[in-house]
């Protein structure tokens, strides 16, 4: 298993219907397969994710931000990882609005090292 604890991610990609882009970071913890974050910047004020670190190193969650115009919004996501070749982890991400919309997209987050 993947671990994610204390791992910081940027966006790299992201569908035209996502309001996640390269201003904004993801700053994960992992307590066994249980995976939290935070995240902020560009459109997002503020956003939490929960979910599961699966056997595989894929995870499941869901995420909720508030962002500029002072909506909130989540949805659920499903992320695939690639090890690059200097160890960092990509994430290649499947995901969707759960609020008023409706719609799908996808995204690829990268990890910083800090």
């Amino acid at each position: 298993m993947i671990n994610y604890n204390e791992k910081t991610f940027v966006s790299t990609e992201n569908s035209s219907n996502g309001e996640v882009s390269d201003k904004t970071y993801f700053k994960y913890k992992q307590e066994g397969n249980i995976l939290s974050a935070t995240y902020s910047g560009g459109e997002i004020v503020k956003g939490t994710l929960i979910g599961i670190v699966k056997e595989n190193g894929s995870l499941e969650f869901r995420y909720n931000h508030v962002n500029r115009k002072n909506e909130i919004r989540g949805g659920k996501c499903s992320s695939s990882p690639e090890i690059l070749s200097d160890g960092r982890i990509r994430l290649y991400e499947k995901w969707q609005w759960l609020d008023v919309e409706r719609t799908e997209g996808n995204s690829i987050i990268e990890e910083v090292l800090l």
